[in-house]
């Protein structure tokens, strides 16, 4: 293996602890309230942003840092503070739980709210905020 892939790689674990560390951290300090898992909810939501605006930041470089950030924190933290297996389980939880309805809607809204929250970051993170198109 090449130190390129080991670098890579160990940007990568690095990012995916730390991010992992975080969503867990967010899980302890947003207690249950009602059907919904809000904390994860906010990490997917939040982690959505945060990947949107740093691929739109990180895309006008191309400072050889650039795809270690990307690795780091996009694909690392990001992709260890959301999660998709979380949201999966969550989905057939809620179905058991609190019916399909919830369930559905949890897991129809998560996506779509994490569409629109990338959104939001890639657009915050190109300076086109509040521009017309």
């Amino acid at each position: 293996m090449s130190t390129a892939f080991l670098r890579s790689l160990g940007l990568v674990a690095a990012g995916g602890a730390a991010g992992a560390a975080a969503r867990e951290g967010l899980v302890l300090a947003i207690p249950d309230a009602g059907a919904l898992p809000w904390a994860i909810i906010a990490a997917n939501l939040s982690g959505a942003f945060a990947l949107g605006w740093l691929y739109a930041a990180l895309a006008r470089t191309q400072a050889p840092s650039a795809r270690r950030l990307r690795l780091l924190l996009g694909t690392g933290f990001c992709g260890g503070f959301t999660t998709y297996s979380t949201l999966a389980v969550g989905v057939v939880l809620l179905a058991g739980s609190s019916g399909p309805g919830w369930a559905a809607a949890y897991g129809l809204g998560t996506v779509a709210a994490g569409a629109l929250a990338t959104w939001a970051g890639l657009a915050l993170g190109t300076g086109t905020a509040g521009r017309k198109p």
